[in-house]
């Protein structure tokens, strides 16, 4: 992947992770430029299919596009930050994420958002 995609994937999220909103400078470990739509799934190296990720929750998301809504048990797509609005499927409070709908609980469920560790990093930025 060429140097510039990086760049502007990164510049495009304020070095924060998409998913979780953690702020770079709060992890030591430098943070993915991620498949929305993995490579096996036919996704593309394409701007519109890519996204900033801290570590956590890239290797959580993995090949990743759905999941079971831990509230109806129905099968849902993960949060697509290309495609949708953050503030539309979660909430934050006191660094804590919240899934405001079916997209959201999966995604926070799938991705592990709320761990120990990782609320401590969010909720000290």
């Amino acid at each position: 992947m060429e140097a510039r995609v990086r760049q502007l994937v990164r510049e495009r999220a304020g070095n924060r992770c998409e998913y979780c909103r953690l702020p770079q400078q709060a992890e030591p470990l430098a943070f993915h430029v991620e498949h929305i739509v993995a490579r096996q799934h036919r996704g593309s190296d394409a701007e519109e299919n890519l996204a900033l990720a801290c570590h956590y929750c890239n290797l959580h998301k993995g090949p990743n596009l759905t999941g079971l809504d831990p509230l109806t048990g129905r099968l849902t797509p993960l949060f697509n930050p290309r495609q949708q609005r953050w503030e539309d499927h979660f909430v934050m409070r006191s660094g804590r994420v919240e899934g405001l709908t079916p997209v959201g609980r999966v995604t926070v469920q799938l991705l592990e958002m709320n761990v120990y560790g990782r609320l401590e990093l969010r909720a000290a930025k």
